[in-house]
């Protein structure tokens, strides 16, 4: 057909095609409006009376009232192999034959309709129980306010509380865990790696360190951390992570801890007073009443040079009385406890609670660690004060820390004793260490023999040394 003579092949293929497909005509039309091919084959090479709209490269539809009745007709262009058009091609369909299959069809789309419609009234009801089921029967409205006060009362406990998904991924932080960690925002859908040091607050909070109650250091609060693993079917769904402010209460059972020493101190000297008295007693009945009068020279004698040495080297009393208390519990444990004489505090800048904390904190660790070391055991303290600041130095005559271990002295929860009592061990060098380093000096463990922790602290209080947790 591009070259202008189609052939009777046209004709067949058109045939062949209008069979196949049920229509009432496919006929086939040259650029100058002669047919090819047609139902009719008196009308093959003979004018269309309309124009051959397809040349225009587009499609058309429409209804034909043609020779052969009314029908749905459909035109579009026939390219050549250059893919220029050659013509178009022109097929029908009788609007009674569409009237009659739709009817014939219909019955079957209404069943297929109605099928369809059931099956989805069966799934729409199903799945209205199983959300029933899954929300306890509640309402839309009923579960929004429970979302509303379930927020409002997380917010609003005294408890910080950070829960987790399966894959360990932040659900929930309350505003008391942000302040208490000192947390930003956005942090839903974090991994902890991505906004916890790496340290051991990481790994309470992530559970790699096992354990309930458990205790936890950080630049400002003293916490303590429970981690609950939930489980939904037999299934690991998340995890549950509550903190308590423990500061307030951490400091009060360690000035119960100093006041415990003051007490122990009492009793020791008590008990030392009465061994005396039955001494004197002894050599008083013996008649040997020189021998008592030595005896109690010496003894006031020795208790009046300790005072005296204290006092003249320890302007604090908080701390010069810590240290009288502290040389008596080590008298009773078989420890002698020394101030060298090169000692001089003459002025504590207001800091007097904390001096005595470190101190009182450095000298129950030694005193454990000689009474616990080879005998004689001995403590000897050093504290020295000029313009650059205060230098305070604890020596025992323990077995010392082993040189792979001084890193991990200072962290909370470490201890090589016993619990005594309800109060936790691990926390005094730790708290140590985060004292002098709120009051911008810095600790560490010197060389033995011994046991050997260094002090230094300014005069003035600087800017803190930071310290990842």
């Amino acid at each position: 057909m591009e070259y202008g003579d189609g052939g009777d092949a046209v004709q067949t293929i058109a045939e062949q095609v209008r069979h196949d497909s049920g229509a009432l005509y496919v006929v086939v039309i040259d650029r100058s409006g002669i047919r090819h091919s047609h139902p009719n084959p008196a009308l093959i090479g003979q004018r269309i009376e309309e124009p051959v709209v397809a040349l225009d490269g587009k499609g058309h539809t429409g209804i034909d009232r043609g020779s052969l009745g009314t029908s749905a007709n459909g035109k579009a262009p026939l390219r050549g192999p250059s893919g220029t058009i050659v013509g178009e091609v022109s097929a029908g369909f009788l609007e009674n034959d569409v009237d009659s299959q739709l009817r014939t069809d219909l019955p079957s789309f209404a069943w297929y309709a109605a099928l369809a419609l059931a099956l989805g009234v069966a799934a729409a009801y199903l799945l209205a129980r199983r959300l029933k089921r899954t929300t306890f029967g509640l309402e839309l409205d009923e579960i929004a306010g429970l979302l509303s006060e379930r927020e409002a009362m997380l917010h609003g406990v005294r408890e910080g509380v950070i829960t987790f998904d399966g894959t360990g991924r932040v659900t929930l932080v309350n505003d008391e865990a942000r302040r208490l960690l000192r947390l930003g925002t956005g942090l839903i859908g974090l991994r902890l790696a991505e906004f916890v040091p790496e340290g051991r607050l990481r790994d309470v909070l992530s559970g790699a360190a096992a354990g309930t109650d458990q205790i936890v250091l950080t630049d400002e609060h003293c916490l303590e951390v429970n981690r609950m693993p939930v489980h939904l079917g037999g299934r690991d769904t998340g995890a549950v992570v509550t903190l308590r402010d423990r500061t307030q209460t951490e400091g009060l059972l360690r000035e119960l801890d100093n006041v415990r020493a003051l007490t122990d101190a009492l009793r020791a000297q008590g008990h030392e007073f009465s061994n005396r008295m039955h001494t004197l007693t002894g050599l008083l009945e013996l008649g040997d009443v020189p021998e008592a009068l030595n005896f109690i020279a010496g003894t006031e004698g020795t208790h009046a040079m300790l005072l005296e040495s204290v006092r003249e080297r320890i302007a604090s009393p908080l701390v010069a009385g810590l240290f009288l208390a502290k040389a008596t519990v080590a008298g009773e444990r078989g420890v002698e406890l020394v101030l060298t004489d090169d000692s001089w505090l003459a002025d504590t800048h207001g800091r007097g609670p904390e001096l005595a904390t470190v101190v009182g904190n450095l000298v129950d660790n030694a005193i454990d660690a000689a009474a616990g070391g080879p005998p004689p055991g001995r403590v000897v303290v050093d504290i020295r004060q000029d313009e650059d600041g205060i230098r305070i130095e604890v020596r025992d005559s323990g077995t010392g820390i082993p040189p792979d271990r001084t890193d991990e002295v200072f962290r909370d929860g470490f201890s090589t004793k016993p619990p005594r009592g309800g109060l936790r061990r691990g926390l005094g060098l730790a708290l140590v260490r985060r004292l002098v380093q709120r009051l911008g000096g810095d600790i560490h463990v010197g060389d033995g023999p011994g046991g050997v922790f260094t002090v230094v602290l300014p005069l003035a209080s600087r800017e803190p040394v930071g310290e990842s947790r």
